[in-house]
């Protein structure tokens, strides 16, 4: 557990109290099914004493207060922004990649791939699946529609805009990053767009994946939720997969992160590959 001595606290801005910490797990968790860990403390605090100094409130009793007592408050979408995490990057854990390729391969020709980003951050995951598709078909207008969702309206803003910074783009080889990004100049040097042909396939809208019903169908033929359900606890990962399962197609796949297990969930999927699962068949 981390704990502050009492100097410690006086240096803070805040006062910043046990039951503050307690009143933002329990705030965050209804709201976005985070289950904050004891040694996020000092990050709670960080990122949550921007929201008090923007909203001018006295200290944290005064903001949870606001929070707790208007539901429908313009404030939840910054307090949910603040303290999502969004760590991604172009073709993370990218042995996921080659199976996404050799997946719609085996689609009927005519026939348009549905796939689904539904933790699309900051936009390096949903276009990197766009460049794979890209690359798959050899055509920069394959039969695919990308959608990508987040929680964090923040990070989807950037995202619409595929703008980065060149240190970004590390990751993949010269040539991809030659194809599929415009490298800016004057003004805009040290910075690359996505092509507009990339961006075209993708389209991203804001979704909370506890809200009590999604505005998307399926069949979807691949599903992407990778590194997110570790922020949510087993109750919440397994009411989140059993609204997966039903938008796969009997086939599709679901893409997870690398520090993921779903042992508790064996009835609704199986593992087929490296993090890669399939809807289990009744």
């Amino acid at each position: 557990m981390n704990v502050r001595t009492a100097s410690e606290q006086n240096t803070r801005e805040y006062a910043f109290s046990p039951r503050d910490f307690e009143c933002v797990k329990k705030l965050i968790y209804a709201r976005a099914g985070i289950a904050l860990a004891e040694n996020r403390q000092e990050m709670v605090y960080t990122r949550l004493s921007r929201r008090l100094r923007a909203t001018g409130s006295r200290g944290f009793d005064d903001y949870l207060e606001r929070l707790e007592r208007d539901g429908q408050d313009a404030e939840w979408e910054s307090f949910v922004n603040a303290l999502t995490t969004n760590l991604t990057s172009f073709f993370r854990e990218e042995h996921h990649f080659p199976i996404l390729a050799n997946l719609v391969k085996k689609r009927q020709p005519g026939q348009t791939m549905k796939l689904w980003c539904s933790a699309a951050s900051t936009g390096e995951e949903p276009y990197s699946m766009a460049m794979t598709m890209i690359e798959t078909f050899e055509s920069l207008k394959p039969p695919v529609r990308i959608l990508a969702t987040d929680i964090d309206t923040d990070v989807l803003a950037t995202a619409r805009e595929g703008v980065y910074s060149l240190d970004k783009l590390d990751s993949m080889t010269p040539e991809r990053v030659r194809r599929f990004f415009m490298k800016g100049k004057n003004d805009t040097a040290g910075y690359a767009r996505v092509r507009q042909e990339v961006r075209d396939l993708v389209t991203f809208r804001q979704l909370n994946l506890l809200d009590p019903k999604w505005p998307m169908r399926g069949p979807f033929d691949a599903i992407f939720c990778r590194n997110v359900m570790i922020y949510f606890d087993k109750p919440t990962q397994y009411r989140i997969l059993q609204k997966f399962v039903p938008l796969l197609d009997s086939d599709g796949l679901l893409f997870m992160g690398h520090s993921e297990v779903f042992q508790h969930a064996a009835d609704l999927i199986k593992l087929i590959d490296r993090t890669v699962y399939k809807p289990v068949v009744k």
